[in-house]
């Protein structure tokens, strides 16, 4: 299984951002898709994540300022990311719990990180 994320960049405080990633591979299903970051200095954190049938979950430190969403038929996973701060500066990771094909194993799988620069 191959994630792959895009979307970061360099953005003001207050801007807005929207990063997505797609899942490729021999996948027969995937149970919950998520993001992640990691700040420099410190552990890698739970952002956001998504089950299958819709529901999410928040951190904190993002309810209301994030929205989490997927499209199950293209296995994607999209954050959109409102009121940023430096705060939220960043490398997100996506994550995708998948269902693999054809031993039905299921596998936890990471995309390759895209950074998020909140400054002015």
């Amino acid at each position: 299984v191959q994630l792959q994320a895009s979307g970061g960049g360099l953005v003001q405080p207050g801007g807005s951002l929207r990063l997505s990633c797609a899942a490729s591979g021999n996948i027969f299903s995937i149970n919950v898709m998520g993001w992640y970051r990691q700040a420099p200095g410190k552990q890698r954190e739970l952002v956001a994540t998504i089950t299958k049938d819709g529901s999410s979950n928040y951190s904190d430190s993002v309810k209301g300022r994030f929205t989490i969403s997927r499209d199950n038929a293209e296995n994607t996973v999209s954050l959109q990311m409102n009121s940023l701060t430096p705060e939220d500066t960043a490398v997100y990771y996506c994550n995708a719990r998948v269902q693999m094909l054809p031993t039905f194993r299921i596998l936890d799988s990471w995309g390759q990180g895209t950074l998020v620069t909140v400054s002015s």
